[in-house]
């Protein structure tokens, strides 16, 4: 199988995405360390989401693949999203 040379990545794309997550994970230990009352577990599920969607659209280059692809990823996504939501509205409801 060889590749499409215009989706080679240069390594310089990779170690600076690499540097950015290595920096968001300082930020994620730095605001875990801060008292923001109920806004720490959405700042950090922000931080969280920020480093997924890096790693989603460099390393696992998807951001070179078709539009239904990206699609089809977004629809599972927002699945995922919606039990996750859920789950977080039946613990905040239990008695």
């Amino acid at each position: 199988m060889t590749e499409d040379p215009a989706h080679i990545v240069p390594y310089r794309t990779f170690i600076l995405v690499w540097l950015t997550l290595l920096a968001l994970t300082g930020i994620t230990i730095g605001v875990a360390q801060v008292h923001f009352g109920a806004l720490n577990i959405w700042i950090a599920l922000g931080i969280a989401t920020l480093k997924s969607a890096l790693v989603i659209a460099f390393f696992m280059h998807m951001k070179d693949e078709t539009t239904l692809f990206k699609l089809a990823l977004l629809a599972a996504l927002a699945i995922l999203a919606i039990f996750i939501g859920l789950t977080f509205f039946d613990v905040l409801y239990r008695s």
